[in-house]
């Protein structure tokens, strides 16, 4: 097979950057018309037929011979035989990989506060856990058991009760990676079911499958239009886009390192965005020969061509501070700063969903076992959002207390709003409590 690169080459000096870098970054997640009916009427399927449709859709979709939803069903035992059937050193992984995502994620965790005012008024928040979470898995070859420790552990260490993972197994291919990670995280109930029926079944519940609060976890273009349908019925995590990662080099990294950066991202699908952004001409020279020379090594070769090739790109800029300002337009899902001191420029990264600092931090040890969560916002969107954690599976409520003095005194304040807004029973609402009824009349 031969493959080769023609990456894209901007400079930030030119007059149409900006629109150039617009081109590269837009992307489209939205569905097209054929896909968001089909959607559509597999969620209506699934509400007005529960299991029954499920049944049918698991055999049309992914091939599996199943006669009930009992066929669909894998017990704790079969995950704990999962465990047995891995190799000893992926079992060792795994439980490492584990136990430094529940470690890192235990600091996420909010607990409830309250404090008290002079006249007596208690304020504060109860943090709860949701009752209930359902974790999405792709299934077959595109199986990722990091995915199942990353969102299944802070769901745990949140406090949520039940967590439900789908997990698809097209043509009966069974991923025991993916089993022994559910065993090790401590997912509760596993539904070999896939796509939008698994979905849909997530969010309205079936005889089998029980309804959850909030679905998180990747999936396809069916998995991610069923998700924008059902939300508002339940929580989602986020609509993902394609996989990002943006490397900003002063050009004193090894080339072929920050080339195969490139292709961690890239080696995802053709539409995963691998850029370099360096003050360093000839550093990004370099670069390109060494994408060329490791590029035909690759077992996902075609993939990572057509990726660098479609939206790839080697990016110069005046300096190091440009750099900086070209990645917080970006805002990338990946951040790798490849200098000499990171620590210096972190305080200017505005958005970034994970920052991964120095020459040493590739982006993959973050996807594996790093400790931080690999669930990140796309396409721009870590401008206003956030990594995965603990705090997406805690719900939090406002505790307010007022004494009598308390009571009277916001009573007048509120009532003056209240009447402003012509809102009378919320005005007498609150001065029936003023203790000088004189105000209320």
């Amino acid at each position: 097979m031969t493959v080769s690169t023609a990456i894209a080459r901007l400079n930030a000096a030119d007059a149409e950057f900006a629109r150039h870098l617009d081109h590269l970054l837009s992307w489209e997640s939205v569905s097209d018309d054929a896909v968001n009916q089909r959607v559509l009427d597999i969620i209506k399927g699934v509400r007005e037929r529960g299991d029954a449709a499920l049944v049918e859709y698991t055999q049309r979709f992914d091939g599996v011979e199943a006669s009930s939803m009992a066929d669909l069903i894998i017990d704790r035992a079969r995950l704990e035989l999962a465990l047995t059937r891995i190799s000893p050193a992926q079992r060792t992984a795994l439980e490492k990989a584990a136990e430094r995502v529940r470690v890192y994620h235990e600091r996420q965790k909010q607990d409830s506060w309250q404090y008290t005012e002079a006249d007596g008024t208690v304020l504060g928040q109860k943090v709860t856990p949701l009752d209930r979470a359902g974790l999405y898995v792709p299934g077959g070859k595109a199986s990722y058991p990091s995915s199942v420790l990353m969102n299944a552990i802070p769901a745990k260490v949140a406090g949520v009760t039940e967590v439900v993972m789908v997990v698809p197994t097209p043509r009966g291919e069974v991923n025991e990676l993916v089993l022994a990670a559910a065993c090790i995280a401590g997912v509760d109930r596993v539904f070999t079911i896939g796509g939008a029926q698994a979905v849909a079944a997530l969010a309205y519940g079936t005889e089998s499958v029980p309804k959850v609060d909030k679905v998180v976890g990747p999936g396809n273009i069916y998995v991610a239009t069923a998700k924008r349908h059902v939300f508002g019925q339940v929580g989602i995590d986020m609509i993902a886009g394609p996989s990002e990662i943006l490397v900003v080099c002063d050009g004193q990294t090894d080339p072929d390192w920050i080339a195969m950066d490139l292709f961690s991202q890239a080696e995802h699908d053709e539409d995963a965005q691998a850029i370099l952004v360096s003050p360093d001409a000839e550093f990004l020279d370099r670069v390109a020969a060494s994408i060329n020379k490791l590029l035909p090594t690759m077992e996902r070769a075609g993939i990572i061509e057509k990726s660098i090739n479609g939206r790839g790109a080697l990016i110069q800029v005046r300096d190091m501070q440009q750099a900086i300002e070209v990645a917080n337009r970006i805002a990338p899902e990946h951040l790798e700063l490849s200098v000499a001191d990171p620590q210096a420029w972190l305080p200017q990264i505005r958005h970034a969903g994970a920052i991964f600092m120095g020459r040493h931090t590739s982006e993959a040890l973050g996807d594996y076992c790093a400790g931080p969560n690999h669930v990140l916002p796309t396409s721009g969107t870590a401008r206003f959002s956030s990594p995965l954690g603990v705090y997406d599976f805690q719900k939090r409520s406002s505790i307010i207390f007022c004494s009598e003095q308390g009571a009277s005194e916001l009573g007048q304040t509120a009532s003056v709003l209240a009447r402003g807004e012509s809102l009378t029973a919320h005005a007498r609402s609150a001065e029936y409590r003023i203790l000088d009824q004189d105000q209320g009349n």
